[in-house]
C-alpha cells in the first residue's frame, strides 16, 4: 500500500513517439474539468501525451484554454431523451482520432469501453470519482459486465478502491488510487482582510461567512445547509449575529433555499449568487467550509477550500473522512443532520481561534499529500505502465501518500 512506482515507469525512452490519450466525459462543465481533467492535461509533460477530449454534450467554458493547449475537443451532440445514433458517433470519433488509449469516468462513461474497444483502442482506463452513481444494483452490475475490458481502474479514495475489488470484482492489482490534486498557487489563504464580496451590506458587522460551492442539486443537500443556518441565527447567542451564509454555484436547488431564506426574513445575511468564475476569491472571503453531501463524489470541493486555509465541515462519508480530519482540520456530521450541523458551525464561530488553527492545518495536508504534481506523476505511471505493456502496477499503486 503506498508503494512507489519504479523509475522505469515514468521515463520516456528516447525517441518514443507521443501517444494521444481521448478522454471521455459527460460534458465540459467546470466542476467536473477544475475537480481533475483540466488540472491533469496542464500538469502532464506534453511530449509525453496528446490529449483529446469526445464530450457527449456541451462545450463548456474552458474549451478555448484546452484547444490553446492542443487539445481536441469533439461534442457528440447528445439529444434529449434517447439518441440511438450516440454511440455510432463516438465510435467514428474515435476512430477518426485513433487514440493510443481511452480514459473514461463515472457511470456515465463506462458504455465507452465497449464502443472504444470496438473502434481498436487497445489500451483502456476507467476512473471512479464518487459512488453517489455507482449506488444501487445497477452500478456494480454494468460495471462488473464491462470488467474485463477495462485495462485499469482508478479511484479517487481508499473506499472507492476497495469498492470496485470487493463489489465489482475487479484484480487488486488493476486498481490505484489516485487522489484529486489541488492547485495551492490559485487557491491559497487571504493575505489580509477580507474581500468585500456580496450585495451592499453583506460583509458588516465583523461577518463570520459560511460558505459551500458546487452545483446545487437535491443530491448535494444545500438545503441542509439552508436549514441549520436558519436555526443558527434563530438562537439568541450573541456570536451568531455575525453569521453570514454564502454559496457558491448554479442548480435546480437554488430557488428553493433562495426561499427558504426570504420566507425566514434571512434574505440580506445570505448571498446565492450562481456559477462564478472567480470561486478563488470567493472562497478567500470565507471563515468556514461546509459540504453537506451525503455522498463524497465532491471530495476537490474540500481541496479547494483546505487550500484556502479553511477548516471543513463535511458529511460523514468515506471519502471525506479521508480528507477531512475530525478535531484536526475540521468536523465530520452525519448527512442530512441540520441540528447536528448547525452545532458544528456554530462551535466555529463561537471559537474564532479554532477556526484559525484547523483551516492551517488543512492548508498544510493539501501541501504535503494532495499536489498537482504528485496527482499528474500517478497518472502519468498507470498511462506509462499500459502504454508498454509492463506488469500490472502494485495494489494502490497510483496513490501519492509517498510525495508528503
Amino acid at each position: 500500500m503506498g508503494a512507489q512506482h519504479p523509475a522505469s515507469a515514468t521515463l520516456s525512452a528516447p525517441g518514443e513517439r507521443t501517444r494521444l490519450v481521448a478522454h471521455l466525459v459527460d460534458g465540459l462543465d467546470g466542476a467536473q474539468l477544475d475537480g481533475a481533467l483540466l488540472n491533469l492535461i496542464r500538469h502532464l509533460p506534453a511530449g509525453r501525451y496528446r490529449h483529446a477530449i469526445v464530450c457527449l454534450h456541451e462545450h463548456g467554458e474552458y474549451v478555448g484554454e484546452l484547444r490553446a493547449r492542443g487539445v481536441d475537443v469533439v461534442n457528440l451532440h447528445r439529444r434529449e431523451g434517447r439518441d440511438p445514433f450516440l454511440w455510432l458517433r463516438m465510435y467514428r470519433a474515435l476512430r477518426a482520432l485513433q487514440p493510443d488509449l481511452v480514459h473514461t469516468r463515472n457511470r456515465s462513461g463506462l458504455p465507452a469501453q465497449l464502443v472504444a474497444a470496438l473502434a481498436g483502442v487497445r489500451l483502456r482506463v476507467h476512473a471512479e470519482h464518487g459512488r453517489e452513481d455507482a449506488a444501487g444494483q445497477g452500478g456494480w452490475i454494468l460495471r462488473r459486465l464491462l470488467r474485463p475490458l477495462i485495462g485499469h481502474f482508478i479511484a479517487v479514495s481508499s473506499d472507492l478502491e476497495q469498492w470496485l475489488i470487493d463489489a465489482v470484482g475487479a484484480e487488486p492489482a488493476r486498481v490505484s488510487q489516485i487522489a484529486n490534486g489541488v492547485d495551492s498557487v490559485q487557491f491559497h489563504p487571504r493575505l489580509g482582510p477580507s474581500a468585500a464580496v456580496g450585495p451592499p451590506g453583506f460583509m458588516q458587522d465583523g461577518a463570520f461567512v459560511v460558505g459551500s460551492a458546487g452545483r446545487m442539486t437535491d443530491a448535494a443537500s444545500h438545503v441542509t445547509l439552508v436549514e441549520a443556518f436558519l436555526r443558527l441565527i434563530a438562537s439568541p447567542h450573541p456570536a451568531h449575529a455575525r453569521l453570514r451564509l454564502l454559496i457558491v454555484g448554479d442548480g435546480p436547488a437554488r430557488q428553493e433555499c433562495q426561499s427558504l431564506l426570504n420566507r425566514a426574513g434571512a434574505g440580506a445575511r445570505a448571498w446565492l449568487p450562481g456559477a462564478r468564475a472567480d470561486l478563488p476569491q470567493l472562497l478567500r472571503a470565507m471563515d468556514l467550509f461546509v459540504l453537506p453531501a451525503p455522498s463524497e463524489d465532491r471530495t476537490n470541493a474540500i481541496l479547494q477550500a483546505m487550500a484556502s486555509g479553511l477548516p471543513v465541515v463535511a458529511s460523514a462519508v468515506a471519502g471525506n473522512a479521508e480528507l477531512v480530519h475530525a478535531g484536526f482540520t475540521g468536523i465530520l456530521v452525519p448527512p442530512l443532520a441540520p441540528d447536528l450541523l448547525a452545532a458544528a458551525i456554530a462551535d466555529y464561530c463561537r471559537i474564532p481561534d479554532m477556526a484559525a488553527r484547523h483551516g492551517a492545518r488543512a492548508r498544510s495536508q493539501v501541501i504535503a499529500r494532495h499536489s498537482m504534481p504528485a496527482m499528474a506523476r500517478d497518472y502519468l505511471a498507470v498511462y506509462d505502465t499500459l502504454a508498454r505493456g509492463g506488469a500490472d502496477l502494485p495494489r494502490g499503486g497510483g496513490r501519492h501518500d509517498w510525495d508528503a
